[in-house]
């Protein structure tokens, strides 16, 4: 077996009971890895639809064939389990060094169920598998607890004080980088589980050495050279975004009230490089490096992502960077996702406003955020109501209309007037409200290439390719900021050039064709190793016959079987939507444009889909992808 390790451990949390979990060669064929292959264990494993606090709710975390290989960008791991804020399946993906040292205890990947009744982690070895008491591990934040863990060569996967109170966007921590989204980390808190360490010295053959060695030499050379993965986000990080986005209308500020906010330049990448950098980091095997290392606390500790500087900055007219600086350390510490933390400050910062949840928090006031992060964790005070997150907050005190989630999880920092086809996958992305498992069409409309964000054109088709992208490069185990290079530079660097200028507003009018390419992968039974490395890369690991056609219909394979689950959870095609802020009000009075035209677009999305009018994938699809056997 070339690629996987060849076992999954399914570890019963109740029992202590610990047996292997069988993976046919035909499903990792079909699936790969990642969130892919997770959401094949979770259909199989439930059966109907199931609460994410209860013992039948199930964790899995899963490697890919390319994690633990020398390929760039190629620490991924997943995790994923029925979220306690959506109510569906969410997939979250962490850079941290567990993957790879699962990969090393011999694991492709983790299956956890039941729930403990004492306080306990598990400890995997390449000899054993053992659950522990975690007593002396509870209370206390990530960083403590991975220190307590001990070990240099292990890999640790720990909740803080958030999980530990299950407050519902908890997260989970690998070394700094967190599985953030969907509140995986309050499941891990609800089965009473702290964490996961895993060491070992097993080794992974791959199909083909020389041939994947000299294509990784060529890929990673391809990353450096880029303007994009080779410059900016070096130089700025992804903080890069927070300029160009407030440019572009799309940073999201006052609660997405408007896209753009006066004191940018305060928090943007440039101030952050110039004033707080102390150096850049990144995850094991990444050419790219584009983490920062700045202090908070005195300590020289991770820096945030431009999702952070948005919601928890221009979102909350917080201009104080140091500020920001501290907080995004602290949600780190206690176990919290920083976008569903700053929306949900936001979205009560506005009810407090419009007199409808009298809480004391105030826009541009944010001297009492790093207490409120501790309130939050604890679920002290309002804390406890923010734990609940937006969509539960507007349950209770109301203003639906501006609570700024999709199927209960908040956006990211991207404001979608600006950008039609973001718009477009924040309301269709089967983990709710995300910009990556949407596709990131915001990267074509101003923030990589310059289509008109303005326009819903061709985009229903280009949110398709690229979703279904995303999904099959998560599941091959590479970060998402690997497909950058994708982006011909000649565009990228001269939006101002008029033969750029002409093809920027061409490309709309090939939708017709991406969706046409995406009924018809077979069309694309080759691989154009320069352009699109991941499937000749999968290919060289695994032995499997990969082209880019195969590679895109596995992401789409995958992308219709996660759909699948969330129908069996209870999702109705009416809650492909958007809040109406984003649909009804105008970003801004004078341009008519300003608002997401989202009807029209989920008309063709659905079409080229391959779905019914209800957003159900009709039997003719699922039997196109081989999931014929697959239903709700």
């Amino acid at each position: 077996m070339f690629g996987y390790a060849g076992k999954i451990a399914k570890i019963n949390l109740s029992s202590g009971i610990v047996v292997d979990y069988p993976v046919s060669d035909k499903d990792r064929e079909m699936f790969l890895g990642g969130k892919t292959l997770a959401a094949k264990i979770i259909y199989d494993s439930l059966q109907s639809k199931v609460e994410a606090f209860s013992e039948e709710n199930i964790i899995v975390i899963t490697t890919s064939p390319l994690t633990g290989s020398t390929s760039p960008c190629s620490s991924r791991f997943n995790v994923s389990t029925i979220s306690p804020l959506t109510g569906l399946l969410v997939s979250s993906n962490c850079g941290g060094s567990f993957g790879l040292h699962l990969r090393r205890a011999g694991y492709d990947g983790l299956i956890l169920c039941g729930k403990s009744q004492a306080k306990v982690y598990v400890d995997i070895t390449d000899q054993e598998i053992l659950i522990k008491n975690a007593e002396h591990l509870w209370g206390k934040n990530t960083s403590e607890t991975q220190q307590l863990l001990g070990g240099k060569n292990k890999g640790k996967f720990v909740i803080g004080i958030a999980g530990e109170n299950m407050v519902r966007y908890a997260a989970v921590i690998s070394d700094e980088r967190a599985a953030g989204r969907g509140g995986v980390g309050a499941v891990f808190g609800f089965k009473n589980l702290k964490g996961i360490v895993a060491s070992g010295k097993e080794s992974i053959e791959t199909f083909a050495k020389e041939d994947f060695k000299k294509h990784n030499l060529n890929w990673i050379k391809k990353l450096k050279s880029h303007i994009l993965t080779g410059e900016q986000l070096p130089k700025l990080g992804t903080a890069s975004l927070v300029s160009m986005m407030n440019f572009r209308n799309q940073l999201a500020t006052k609660n997405y009230s408007r896209g753009s906010y006066d004191d940018f330049e305060k928090i943007n990448g440039e101030t952050l490089r110039q004033d707080h950098l102390i150096k850049n980091k990144g995850c094991v095997t990444c050419p790219i490096q584009c983490g920062r290392v700045v202090k908070a606390y005195g300590k020289e500790v991770k820096g945030p992502e431009v999702e952070t500087l948005g919601l928890l900055g221009s979102n909350l007219l917080n201009n104080d960077l140091q500020s920001i600086l501290n907080l995004n350390h602290l949600c780190d510490e206690y176990g919290l996702d920083t976008i569903s933390f700053g929306s949900s400050v936001g979205f009560a910062m506005e009810l407090n406003q419009k007199g409808l949840w009298n809480n004391g928090l105030t826009f541009g006031d944010c001297s009492s955020l790093e207490e409120l992060v501790e309130k939050v964790a604890t679920r002290q005070g309002i804390g406890d109501e923010l734990a609940e997150g937006t969509k539960r907050i507007s349950d209770k005190y109301g203003g639906s209309d501006f609570a700024m989630n999709v199927k209960g999880l908040e956006i990211a920092a991207y404001e979608p007037r600006a950008a039609q086809g973001m718009g477009l996958g924040y309301a269709t992305a089967n983990r709710g409200g995300c910009h990556l498992n949407g596709g990131y069409l915001v990267v074509l409309e101003g923030l990589g290439l310059d289509v008109s964000g303005k326009k819903a054109r061709g985009k229903a088709a280009y949110a398709i390719f690229f979703q279904d992208l995303m999904e099959v490069v998560s599941s091959g185990g590479t970060c998402l900021f690997s497909t950058y290079s994708l982006l011909p530079e000649i565009l990228v660097k001269n939006p101002n050039n008029n033969l750029v200028r002409f093809i920027n507003k061409a490309i709309p009018s090939f939708g017709w064709l991406v969706g046409f390419l995406h009924n018809h992968t077979g069309l694309m039974s080759f691989n154009i190793k320069g352009i699109l490395p991941h499937p000749y890369s999968i290919q060289s690991v695994t032995g499997f016959k990969t082209t880019i056609g195969s590679f895109i219909k596995t992401g789409e394979r995958g992308y219709n079987l996660e759909r699948i689950i969330n129908l069996r959870q209870g999702l109705k095609g009416s809650d492909d939507t958007l809040p109406k802020r984003l649909t009804s009000e105008l970003q801004r009075a004078d341009d008519p444009d300003s608002k997401v035209k989202l009807q029209g677009m989920i008309k063709d999305y659905y079409k080229i889909r391959g779905w019914d009018e209800q957003g159900v994938p009709t039997k003719r699809k699922l039997k196109k992808l081989g999931l014929e056997d697959y239903s709700v």
